[in-house]
């Protein structure tokens, strides 16, 4: 498992790809705030609106999420404590004045595209300090 990609996979690249082709301008990998230990898959800094692109396997999907036979003991605990840390880490980024979004990595990248600018225009024109 430490082998495994936990950035720039193939989905959160064609994420932002499709944003930066839109002429959205964004950070990767930011810290969260007050918690070191953890990063923003794609952070719009200005707005505080933080993306998540989240896999349909480690993050339990509940369109395609299935569950290995062996050991499945072991990996339900593991996939809910990832669930556990991904909604803990919600809540710090609103607590701290974000806007968090995930996407299920199924979700195809134009589609995604447009739900994170949807969001991103809207915050984007009610925050004081983007104009």
């Amino acid at each position: 498992m430490s082998n495994l990609a936990r950035r720039d996979t193939r989905p959160e690249i064609a994420l932002r790809r499709a944003l930066h082709s839109r002429g959205l301008r964004y950070r990767v990998q930011s810290k969260v705030p007050g918690n070191n230990r953890r990063t923003i898959d794609i952070a719009f800094t200005r707005v505080r609106l933080a993306v998540y692109v989240d896999g349909c396997f480690w993050h339990g999907c509940p369109e395609h999420h299935v569950r290995p036979r062996t050991n499945s003991d072991w990996w339900r605990w593991k996939i809910e404590r990832n669930q556990a840390r991904d909604a803990d880490t919600d809540r710090e980024l609103t607590e701290a004045g974000w806007e968090v979004v995930r996407v299920w990595e199924h979700v195809s990248p134009p589609n995604a595209a447009d739900l994170v600018e949807g969001i991103y225009r809207i915050m984007a024109r009610d925050s004081p300090t983007t104009g």
